[in-house]
């Protein structure tokens, strides 16, 4: 039996010296296993914060392209204003020719005397007018229309027994449009 006895103290002593590693083994894995489950912890909220700054990025990246298209549009429509209207200056300038060369008519009308001169500067005004109506230019029509300071400049009001209140009675100087702009009011008489 004495034989017997070293054999269990040996076989107990190697059951516990296998059973130690085990647990020792078991504490490694269990720690592993934390730190894994710490580790996709950590990685879930990395994961989560870059997926938010991506969306923050394109979220930026979208308004900036809105930004660029809005500015794109914008200056294409001031270019194309600046080029409807290019030429408004000149025909500003202009308006006071055709005003003498309207008054200069209506003298030689007057005067029969002058009659081959006046078919002259006529013909000289008909063609000005339409170099003039080709680039937009357009003479108001204000008489017997509602007085309206967009379009009108009233220098004077009158009674009139024909018109009622708030009428253009009479045209002192004539009103220009240049395509759909007002380039100088007509100066007008407006009825009381």
């Amino acid at each position: 039996m004495k034989e017997t006895a070293p054999e269990t103290e040996e076989n107990n002593e190697a059951a516990e010296a296998s059973d130690a590693p085990q647990s020792e083994q078991q504490e490694p894995a269990a720690e592993a296993e934390a730190a894994e489950a710490a580790g996709d912890t950590a990685a879930q909220a990395e994961i989560e914060r870059l997926r938010n700054e991506l969306s923050e990025t394109q979220q930026r990246a979208l308004r900036a392209q809105a930004d660029f298209d809005n500015f794109r549009r914008r200056t294409q429509k001031e270019k194309e204003e600046l080029a409807k209207y290019a030429s408004s200056k000149l025909i500003q300038e202009l308006l006071p020719v055709i005003d003498n060369f309207e008054r200069a008519l209506q003298a030689s009308e007057d005067n029969p005397e002058f009659e081959s001169f006046s078919k002259g500067v006529n013909m000289i005004f008909r063609q000005l007018e339409q170099v003039l109506a080709a680039e937009g230019l357009t003479a108001m029509n204000s008489v017997g229309q509602p007085f309206n300071p967009e379009f009108h400049q009233a220098i004077m009001q009158v009674e009139s027994e024909e018109h009622e209140e708030g009428i253009v009675v009479e045209e002192v100087q004539k009103g220009y449009m240049l395509k759909d702009k007002v380039l100088r009011p007509a100066m007008v008489k407006v009825s009381m």
